[in-house]
């Protein structure tokens, strides 16, 4: 599971399509999960970038890494991302 989005990395060079991925996901008390997102030029390639978030997490929501993607779609620089 990842998304893809085109993006442009810090140093300007933009990633057409790039491969985003959620890894090491933990469950923090009953309600929140901190991640990483590692992004990439295709999910093979070493990452050009990654970046840790925390977000809410449901109990009886959808599992944790389900939700990590779904909080990240939300974020203005994931908007408009599509699953892959």
């Amino acid at each position: 599971m990842a998304i893809e989005k085109t993006v442009t990395t810090q140093h300007g060079i933009e990633v057409k399509n790039a491969y985003h991925r959620v890894e090491g996901v933990s469950v923090v008390g009953k309600d929140k999960i901190s991640f990483r997102v590692r992004s990439s030029v295709d999910g093979v390639l070493p990452h050009f970038a990654d970046a840790d978030h925390q977000c809410a997490y449901t109990l009886d929501g959808e599992n944790p890494i389900k939700q990590a993607y779904e909080h990240l779609k939300t974020l203005p620089e994931f908007s408009g991302a599509t699953d892959c």
